[in-house]
């Protein structure tokens, strides 16, 4: 299977005290498919459980599988999903598990991206489970591989995994370095939604060291560039993690209004690790101001929603405020609370995991230097490369080929010119008409005239439309760019957009782009049915016919031919 196949947790806010959230589908259905594929592993089985993640919207596409598809792909891919799934579902150890199986069987191939999202959702995955050696691995492996690769984008990405081990591994010195170049490759990646969630982690990394001003100028720098990349939800995480700052300056009210904010929205969203975190944060606040009555049941729904998910590392926060604010109202209770909490701590900070994470630093400085010295080397390869290529040209020159050369590239030149002349006028001629279209049809263009839509939502709409107008202009238009520029994952863009429209991206561009055609068909008659075709970003005009029959019962040239004043309707 292609790489696009997989869904990249890559770019989800997935460490720690980020948001996550959860997947809205049926579990039971999804574990009678994975049983049912586990006891007879054929192609029948395997496009079964595909078509329901199609049916889901979990797939951007269809996965069909052909009869001699060999066993270890379907198993590869079956066991990754999964491990997907139960992550989503926040059954940590049945991710790993899953995962784990398929790993190996994606190491035999040669999607070498794949195999990186797969590594490093283990160790993200043992991080929740609050195992930072077997975290550490599998992120050390994953790093590697986009290390290799050059991106500055997954290498800012396997950057925020390993700030994220170390600093729940509770070594914060160690994550400030991680969290301080992450961020740096993330604006090297001109990616302002991974800058967000590494500013809102490096916030994390200095709260922990206890420079709260430092913490308080990134988490205000993350919130702000929430808010302008329209992620309502990531923006509460980040008013989260500022609460946190606030405890730290004392700021206890201040703090209190903040998650007074948050708690409802994290409850109202279904996003229960985030409402977890909130809770804890709530409980130290009150707690701080001397208020322990009030911290406990805070405190306690925290810790009962952590270890329902197995989060060992948040149910050690909730533990311990349980029997710090117990102790002086009940002590007996408070003691339960205190031997849980010692049992977890000493589940997560041990020796071993010191050790490993301290030698594991020493190699990626060695690593980190050699990736610096990666834009010096390349630059002198070229140079060598363009000092080859300008003494090949000479010598051409010497023996006289050098005028068939410029006389080609007359050609071509020419060739050129008349091409983007033609395609200019055209665009200039849809630049004019886009004023008027945008007035007379945009308003009417989603789906929701039936629906009593937020400003929020709104909003939404209005500037998925633009984006998706402006791409259209370009030419080129997929679901997933669209996604990109909101600043959003494909399948939160996805969600969203669903949850307003009823409609998936594709499905909603295509109307966009079938509409736009017919209004061109009847106020432009100067243009032909191969422009409008570009117009509407098609490359050949016999791809725009089906689309255009497919969408209205009929081609352009019959809907020319059949035109009525009163036929506006899709």
């Amino acid at each position: 299977m292609k790489a696009n196949l997989y869904t990249s947790l890559r770019n989800c806010t997935f460490l720690l005290m980020l948001l996550f959230p959860y997947s809205h589908l049926q579990a039971d259905d999804f574990d009678d498919l994975l049983q049912a594929f586990n006891q007879r592993t054929n192609v029948k089985t395997a496009n079964t459980y595909f078509n329901y993640l199609l049916k889901e919207e979990m797939l951007e596409s269809p996965v069909v599988f052909k009869a001699d598809t060999p066993t270890d792909t379907l198993c590869a891919q079956v066991w990754y999903w999964a491990g997907e799934w139960y992550y989503a579902q926040a059954e940590y150890q049945q991710a790993c598990d899953y995962l784990l199986k398929a790993l190996p069987l994606l190491q035999n191939g040669k999607d070498q991206t794949t195999e990186a999202d797969c590594l490093n959702l283990l160790a993200v995955a043992y991080v929740r489970l609050s195992d930072y050696n077997h975290a550490l691995k599998y992120a050390k492996l994953c790093y590697a591989i986009d290390k290799a690769s050059g991106d500055p984008d997954v290498i800012s990405s396997s950057l925020n995994t390993l700030t994220g081990i170390y600093l729940g591994a509770g070594q914060p010195q160690e994550a400030e370095n991680y969290v301080l170049k992450g961020i740096k490759m993330a604006k090297q990646a001109n990616n302002p939604g991974r800058l967000a969630i590494l500013q809102g982690m490096a916030s994390e990394v200095y709260h922990a060291l206890g420079n709260d001003q430092e913490a308080l100028k990134y988490v205000d720098q993350a919130y702000e560039l929430e808010l302008k990349l329209g992620r309502t939800d990531k923006a509460m995480v980040r008013l989260t993690q500022k609460a946190s700052v606030l405890i730290g300056l004392h700021q206890y009210l201040n703090a209190e209004d903040v998650l007074q904010d948050a708690i409802p929205f994290f409850r109202n969203n279904g996003d229960r690790h985030s409402l977890g975190i909130s809770l804890n944060k709530m409980g130290m606040t009150l707690f701080s101001q001397q208020r322990e009555a009030e911290a406990v049941p805070y405190y306690r729904e925290a810790a009962e929603i952590f270890q329902s998910m197995g989060d060992i590392y948040n149910e050690v926060h909730a533990r311990k405020g349980l029997y710090e604010s117990l102790w002086e109202s009940d002590p007996e209770e408070a003691k339960q609370h205190l031997d849980r909490f010692n049992t977890l701590k000493d589940s997560i900070y041990n020796n071993t995991s010191a050790e490993s994470l301290a030698r594991y630093n020493a190699e990626f400085g060695n690593d980190w230097l050699q990736l610096e010295n990666h834009a010096e080397r390349t630059a002198k390869q070229q140079a060598i490369i363009a000092g080859i290529c300008v003494t090949a040209i000479l010598l051409l020159l010497s023996f006289g080929i050098w005028w068939v050369m410029r006389r080609r590239h007359r050609q071509q030149e020419k060739i050129n010119q008349e091409l983007s002349e033609h395609i200019e006028a055209l665009r200039e001629q849809y630049r004019q008409l886009n004023v008027h279209y945008d007035n007379a049809m945009m308003t009417h263009t989603s789906p929701d005239e039936d629906k009593d839509l937020t400003a929020s939502d709104r909003e939404f709409l209005e500037k998925s439309i633009n984006i998706i107008n402006e791409l259209i202009y370009t030419g080129q238009i997929d679901a997933a760019t669209v996604a990109d520029k909101m600043g959003m994952s494909l399948f939160q863009y996805r969600q969203r957009l669903t949850s307003i429209t009823d409609e998936t991206p594709q499905t909603f561009i295509q109307m966009l782009r079938m509409r736009r055609a017919r209004h061109l068909l009847d106020n432009h008659h100067e243009l032909n049915i191969s422009e409008i075709a570009t117009l509407c970003a098609y490359n050949d005009t016999p791809n725009f016919t089906r689309a255009f029959k497919k969408a209205f019962g009929m081609t352009p040239s019959q809907y020319l031919s059949n035109r009525h004043p009163n036929n506006s309707n899709t």
